[in-house]
């Protein structure tokens, strides 16, 4: 007989709320059996929500989420999963370094236009003491 999970077991054992895991099921990226009002998850539920919570570290959308567990294949060793997830992976760390860029620029902005706020408020300052009162 395969192992399942209750709801409870799936939160405590991965450190999440079981109102996170209703949500992922309500996206329909999780799909348990149902016995009642009890929830039955699979090793597959537990897998994919790990992939979920991986995903969502790294910065994956619910979407690239679901495409990487609509993916999952154990029998061919999930080699198009796989290969997928690493073309997510490329994207996301070009995007990371955009951001980064995209950043720096903001920076260096800011630097410019706090110079020349400065040295405005300087010269109103100098022209204010030098006159009479």
């Amino acid at each position: 007989m395969s192992t399942t999970y209750s709801i409870s077991d799936l939160a405590r054992e991965l450190d999440i709320t079981t109102r996170a895991i209703r949500f992922y099921e309500e996206q329909g990226l999780l799909s348990p059996e149902r016995r009642g009002q009890e929830r039955i998850y699979s090793p597959r539920d537990k897998v994919s929500l790990k992939l979920i919570l991986r995903g969502k570290r790294i910065g994956f959308s619910l979407a690239e989420c679901r495409e990487l567990i609509e993916l999952y294949d154990p029998t061919s060793g999930n080699q198009k999963q796989l290969h997928s997830m690493l073309s997510k992976i490329s994207e996301r760390r070009e995007q990371l370094e955009q951001q980064l860029l995209d950043i720096e620029q903001m920076k260096l902005e800011l630097d410019t236009a706090e110079e020349r706020c400065t040295q405005a408020l300087e010269q109103t300052i100098q022209s204010q003491v030098g006159q009479p009162q």
